[in-house]
């Protein structure tokens, strides 16, 4: 294990409150011109209404009031000390004859929600977003507190990248774009498809499913299934595109990554119906009590891991961007003594670490040396 020295994002200072409104303007107009946000109608899908894509049951709405204070929170007041790590962070570096001779059914966290999956002799890729930051541009917004541990030159070719949604910190057009010549299939929610076509993604290549909808890949299964969450990379296309988690089985595996969601009744429908799950992938970070329908507090997250009949949890949605008020290493410390208590099997892979998804054993939680 390998300590990579990645310099330590610097708190920013605190903007006056025309200048954070200008901020604001300007990320919006930069939204919108590097989105390409055209919105498109899917009547097909029992997902889409009138006002887009909408969930199961509707999220809360946050009065004008705390709204206007989460941005005042972030834009003006600043965030409390600690939502980022003080020095590096553990991580173990990979090449590709380590991913080469890695035997079928290993799994590597790469950062955030980006998994990478060995199944049945090929590589699968979740939500990859390799840039330094999770933004519209790359000289504002969320930096990473480390690197990936493979370039994405290094990285094999892959059988299929797994969309969760759209939102920054899932779907980063440069890695998108990078990896378009050695992906054979992308695999998303509707309408984030019809996004990456305009990205200049091959149209045969792009695969868009609904709730419920699965395809069979070179012998693996992926099941489109529901999630609590919502979509949107400007200020004008809420929900114009569908989010979703996924199921994915193969060789007698079946491993559950959420996406983006806040806790709901799904999580039940999904273990009933194609549960049990070896390993869950579960989001545990970037919460805060006023957005719990949408981003899971950690005991949801634990609840979500039952209610979906997994043996084994991987916390995912932590420890490489400062998305929330939070600590750092506070989703990764309550979800770990929450499943302790419980005795429920977490698993805490280093980044980088290769885990066997059918016995995901030999982790430690590498956060409390940093």
């Amino acid at each position: 294990m390998t300590k990579v020295s990645t310099p330590v994002p610097r708190r920013r200072k605190r903007l006056k409150p025309l200048a954070a409104a200008a901020c604001v303007s300007a990320t919006a107009f930069a939204y919108a011109g590097l989105s390409g946000c055209a919105t498109l109608s899917y009547p097909q899908s029992p997902q889409f209404g009138e006002d887009g894509f909408q969930n199961e049951r509707k999220p809360r709405p946050m009065g004008w009031r705390q709204t206007s204070k989460l941005w005042w929170d972030f834009l003006v007041t600043g965030k409390p000390a600690g939502t980022v790590p003080s020095g590096s962070i553990p991580m173990q570096a990979l090449t590709r004859q380590h991913l080469d001779a890695a035997p079928d059914g290993t799994l590597y966290r790469l950062g955030h929600s980006t998994v990478l999956l060995k199944l049945d002799g090929r590589f699968w890729l979740t939500d990859p977003v390799f840039s330094e930051r999770a933004s519209p541009v790359q000289w504002a917004g969320p930096k990473r507190f480390h690197a990936p541990p493979i370039a994405l030159d290094d990285l094999p070719p892959l059988s299929a990248v797994v969309l969760s949604h759209d939102h920054y910190d899932h779907l980063d057009r440069d890695t998108v774009r990078a990896l378009a010549t050695k992906t054979a299939v992308f695999l998303t929610p509707l309408g984030v498809g019809d996004r990456l076509v305009r990205w200049g993604v091959p149209r045969e290549k792009v695969r868009q499913l609904d709730w419920w909808d699965d395809v069979q890949l070179d012998g693996v299964r992926f099941t489109a299934t529901p999630s609590q969450h919502f979509s949107g990379r400007t200020l004008f296309d809420r929900n114009a595109t569908l989010w979703a988690s996924w199921v994915i089985q193969a060789d007698g595996l079946k491993v559950f990554f959420s996406g983006d969601t806040g806790y709901f009744d799904g999580f039940r429908a999904i273990g009933e119906r194609l549960g049990p799950f070896d390993l869950t992938l579960l989001e545990c970070g970037a919460y805060d009590r006023r957005w719990q329908d949408v981003h899971m507090l950690p005991e949801q997250t634990l609840q979500a891991h039952r209610d979906l009949r997994g043996r084994s949890m991987v916390p995912i949605h932590n420890s490489t961007f400062d998305l929330a008020f939070h600590g750092w290493s506070e989703p990764m410390e309550r979800l770990y003594t929450l499943s302790e208590q419980a005795d429920v099997d977490i698993a805490t892979p280093v980044i980088g670490q290769p885990l066997a998804i059918a016995r995901p054993v030999d982790t430690q939680p590498w956060w409390r040396s940093e």
